[in-house]
């Protein structure tokens, strides 16, 4: 009796420690097919999407109102912004503590019960993992600037005033251009890549990087699915602070910031000592990175993670890369758009994975940017563009409010803009005598404020998004463009979305095939297939506002019912070509 009781006691602490474990990263079948490659992803800005205590500013509770809206899309997982406590100086990717809730959005019961609903409604959740940078009133901050001797010093860049001007970095958020701050009380200088109230943190220090692999795993444990990691790829950096070359030198520095040489020790140290642990989603923000490195980060046999944002899609056309300038025309050519998707397509063919997107909060509206906002057009260019991210191979990420079409606001004035890098990049071009009247009429297209106004919920005052004032001012346009509207009509971009959203699934060609460019130098249709044999799909997206004919090549013969339309006329294919309506979008079946 003895030995069976001391069995079944192994046998429950076996159990409960089972229980317990985490799953393991690895759960990719031998097809090389998982769950966050089937994903769609739908990012909520949290501030803007629905406040619930009436002060005007997004929160916990207002998401957890919504989220039988965010079953219904039929998305898979939330990547949520920043909700940890923040002064607020970039909206909370200034984090003060990476262990709490911000008080604008709850707390951490609000959390807990947020993350249940998620659960029980099959949605995952990601969370933003902000570790290039904390707050400067992060304790570890306001130790590190107390004494040089201090043990929290090391955790951050430090340049001793007693050495002379530190080699000049660009900051993205200085009012003047610098990622250097003098600091009185230690005589010194510290590093911020984006603004001096986000310093940067010093990932040289073995310390620095337990306290962020301690961090993840308290969120891991309190069951989140996965982290987007916000500039990931500028945690690594050349302490011997070299001159920028030349060559790499254009004010952004984005390829000179993202190519560390620890990162991928790094990246393989979180993975061993965090993700392999776990059963998550990792998506790293690598704004210049190359090809061969992006694939470096994401090549499962590398062991670091899943995947990674590439920018060069969003950023493609404004005039010499730089957002703030008025794009003319000729800066943006379709079939240059159609080729830089095609290259990244091509960089995660055999190893890796990759993501898909156009909007994001660092973006402007994808309507406004990619599609065409007039009235006339807007339903069928935002069901365009949603058609675009949803058969492209990657992991879709969605912005919110896309679903309906919103679109940019267009502030005319400085003053109601609330982001730090248009506010500080206004001053920039004010102390150089540059040119405002051109800043302010491409911040129109390009600022990031356009992507982060409230959620339009229905016509009622501020969109039903608040009952006190907006943060931010509410798109005077809600009235015509909202959920609720959308909703009862079966036509609708909403609707649309959700549509779409279910051929993705239903279609795993969509997910794993292969991806072919058709007419590369055609500057009005975007054509591709999907999927090989006789499990192929063609796609047919035209990026105008004319009709056209688009020839379907001899070698497809296609079935004559769309499985996507974003047009209710039937398709006409006369001649060996496709009819299309201005920003007409065609899914079809290849026989």
């Amino acid at each position: 009796m003895k030995k069976i009781m001391m069995g079944m006691l192994t046998l429950l602490f076996f159990l409960s420690s089972c229980k317990n474990k985490p799953a393991q990263q690895n759960s990719t079948d031998s097809t090389g097919h998982t769950w966050w490659k089937e994903a769609v992803v739908y990012q909520i800005y949290p501030r803007s999407f629905k406040d619930e205590n009436g002060d005007g500013i997004g929160d916990l509770k207002g998401v957890i109102s919504k989220l039988d809206y965010i079953k219904s899309l039929g998305v898979d997982v939330v990547w949520l912004n920043p909700i940890y406590s923040s002064p607020n100086d970039d909206n909370g990717y200034d984090i003060s503590d990476y262990r709490n809730i911000m008080s604008q959005f709850g707390t951490m019961d609000d959390f807990n019960t947020l993350l249940k609903g998620m659960h029980d409604r099959g949605i995952k959740l990601m969370m933003d993992l902000v570790v290039n940078h904390s707050s400067d009133e992060h304790e570890w901050f306001k130790q590190a600037r107390s004494s040089r001797t201090n043990p929290y010093h090391d955790y951050y860049h430090w340049w001793p005033a007693e050495k002379g001007t530190p080699t000049h970095r660009w900051s993205y958020f200085d009012a003047n251009g610098d990622a250097w701050a003098y600091d009185t009380l230690t005589n010194s200088y510290y590093l911020h890549y984006f603004s001096r109230k986000q310093p940067d943190l010093n990932w040289e220090n073995a310390k620095v990087r337990k306290e962020v692999f301690d961090m993840m795993k308290f969120w891991f444990d309190k069951g989140i699915d996965g982290f987007r990691m916000d500039v990931i790829t500028y945690i690594s950096k050349d302490t011997t602070w070299p001159a920028i070359p030349a060559s790499w030198n254009n004010n952004y520095a984005d390829w000179y910031y993202d190519n560390g040489g620890h990162l991928n020790d790094y990246l393989k140290e979180m993975n061993k000592e965090v993700l392999s642990k776990y059963n998550c989603m990792t998506v790293a923000e690598a704004a210049g990175n190359s090809t061969e490195h992006a694939l470096e980060i994401v090549n499962e046999d590398n062991h670091e993670l899943n995947m990674a944002f590439q920018f060069e899609g969003v950023s493609y056309g404004y005039p010499g890369g730089d957002k703030f300038k008025l794009p003319k025309d000729g800066d943006f050519k379709l079939s240059t758009f159609k080729a830089i998707y095609s290259k990244w397509d091509s960089v995660f063919e055999n190893k890796g994975w990759g993501t898909i997107f156009l909007g994001n909060h660092d973006q402007p509206r994808m309507l406004t940017r990619r599609g065409n906002d007039a009235p006339e057009f807007r339903d069928a260019s935002s069901k365009l563009l949603t058609t675009f991210i949803l058969t492209m191979r990657g992991t879709p990420y969605y912005y919110f409010g896309d679903e309906i079409g919103m679109s940019n606001i267009k502030f005319n004035d400085i003053k109601d803009y609330n982001d730090i890098e248009s506010i500080n990049h206004y001053k920039l071009v004010q102390s150089q005598h540059g040119d405002l009247k051109e800043y302010m009429e491409a911040s129109k297209i390009s600022a990031r404020d356009n992507g982060r106004t409230p959620m339009q919920w229905d016509a009622t005052t501020n969109a039903g998004f608040t009952s006190g004032k907006p943060w931010l001012k509410v798109n005077p346009n809600y009235t015509n463009v909202n959920v609720a509207a959308q909703d009862k009509d079966p036509n609708s971009v909403l609707n649309y979305f959700r549509k779409a959203i279910r051929v993705r699934k239903d279609n795993k060609t969509l997910v794993y095939g292969k991806y072919e460019l058709l007419d590369k130098d055609n500057e009005k249709v975007y054509a591709y297939t999907r999927g090989e044999g006789a499990d192929k799909i063609l796609v047919v997206l035209n990026f105008s506002k004319d009709k056209l004919d688009w020839a379907i090549p001899s070698s497809i013969a296609i079935d004559n019912t769309p499985i996507l339309n974003n047009y209710t006329s039937t398709l006409n294919t006369g001649k060996g070509a496709i009819s299309l309506e201005p920003y007409q979008a065609i899914v079809v079946k290849v026989k």
